[in-house]
């Protein structure tokens, strides 16, 4: 541990002192604190390494667990590479070959698996210990084995992320300065750093947990063979918001709002765009502009629950009778959600229903039917009677569409 990672000694906070980059979660893990208080000192603030942040912890993943998904075709994969002597890198997509990681090199290289929430249940129950956060807010769970010495570089991320310790150890370098330099190399197909000079170096082990604001540079290595898992947050570009409600707008647009000058002159210069031609330009984008902010919050909820990788939910197979379904929930089955259905809901800004937002799609529901359709990843028969009937009838609507499946008491034996 580099002096300048040292914890501070224990007692009150001095006004006006920096809070502490390392503390101890054990306590009350996982931030070791108030969640008001991570969020208020440290979220898009500071970076913090927390200790003990999961006492104990027990990987639900294996290294072998996670090579066998990167062979799955829909899994989203890569290995990253490192040649010492000559600082080069190689980045392979997958799926891979499940026959070519036994003769994989002993060190030297990354695993990388994005989504793994999505496809493990063990590794998706984690994020029930992140709601401190709107689970909206939360993209993924990424998990990386590396070889000892692997790492994919020194690099910035423009999200937060919540880097935990699942096996093994690796060594964690951040750059904690005011302007850290933020150019890349440009002779390698990843985004690395071309400086990276650390503030703070600390080797994190089972349970250890590192949160990064967007844009501290870091550079983690392997100290052994080790799994990390990394909890990222979806954090879109203005460019990617902008894109999107544009596309909104033009797609909603009315053809009778067009570029209008009746107030038109004989011009000076005929091939001139003068002043006022600009002024009636940007009248015209501006009867486009979204001032409904019910038409802003449901084009935002749209947006947001839409993924932004290849996982679908489809319709699955012959559909059963509603009254088939209710009779299971009350006879102990439950409707568990399909781990690409991604929710979240907002209320009316003028009293209206709520909107319940399901993979970009919208519905009106009750404030209450929504929180619980949003909330909860299986629906058990109790939970299902306390919605209203068009909370029922949406949570139906929403299995036919495969968002749900029909979990019965024989197939959790």
């Amino acid at each position: 541990m580099s002096p300048r990672s040292r914890p501070p000694a224990t007692g009150a906070r001095k006004r006006g002192a920096a809070p502490p980059i390392e503390v101890d979660a054990g306590r009350q893990p996982p931030l070791g604190m108030p969640a008001a208080t991570f969020l208020r000192d440290y979220w898009q603030k500071r970076p913090l390494l927390l200790r003990n942040a999961f006492p104990g912890f027990v990987s639900p993943l294996e290294p072998e667990d996670l090579a066998g998904l990167a062979c799955e075709e829909a899994a989203l994969s890569r290995i990253v590479s490192h040649d010492r002597a000559g600082d080069r890198w190689q980045v392979r997509t997958g799926p891979f070959d499940e026959a070519e990681f036994p003769g994989m090199p002993r060190q030297d290289w990354t695993l990388l698996v994005q989504d793994v929430d999505k496809w493990d249940a063990d590794v998706a129950a984690l994020l029930a210990h992140f709601d401190f956060l709107p689970r909206w807010r939360i993209d993924d769970i990424m998990v990386s084995f590396a070889a000892p010495g692997g790492s994919v570089g020194a690099h910035v991320d423009q999200y937060d992320v919540f880097l935990l310790q699942a096996q093994g150890h690796r060594r964690w370098q951040i750059d904690a300065g005011d302007a850290p330099p933020l150019e890349f190399r440009h002779d390698v197909e990843l985004k690395l750093l071309r400086e990276f000079t650390p503030t703070h170096d600390w080797v994190l082990g089972p349970g250890d947990m590192l949160y990064l604001p967007p844009g501290v540079p870091h550079h983690g290595v392997a100290e052994d063979a080790c799994l990390t898992f990394s909890v990222g947050m979806r954090a879109p570009s203005a460019a990617e918001l902008l894109g999107d409600f544009v596309d909104t707008l033009a797609a909603e647009a009315d053809e009778r709002l067009r570029y209008r000058d009746p107030d038109l002159a004989p011009p000076e210069d005929p091939a001139e765009i003068d002043a006022a031609a600009m002024e009636r330009a940007v009248e015209a984008l501006n009867m486009l502009r979204m001032n409904d902010p019910e038409r802003l919050g449901d084009w935002f909820g749209r947006f947001i629950t839409l993924y932004r990788s290849a996982g679908e939910v489809m319709a699955g197979g012959p559909a059963r009778s509603r009254i088939e379904v209710e009779w299971d929930l009350r006879n102990g089955a439950t409707l568990a959600r399909h781990p690409w259905s991604r929710m979240a809901w907002r209320r009316s800004a003028t009293g209206g229903p709520a909107r319940l937002f399901v993979n970009g799609q919208a519905a009106d529901v009750g404030a209450a039917d929504a929180s619980i359709i949003a909330n909860n990843a299986s629906l058990d028969g109790a939970t299902y009677a306390t919605l209203s009937q068009a909370g029922q009838d949406r949570v139906f609507e929403l299995l036919q569409d495969g968002h749900y499946h029909l979990l019965t008491e024989d197939d959790e034996a």
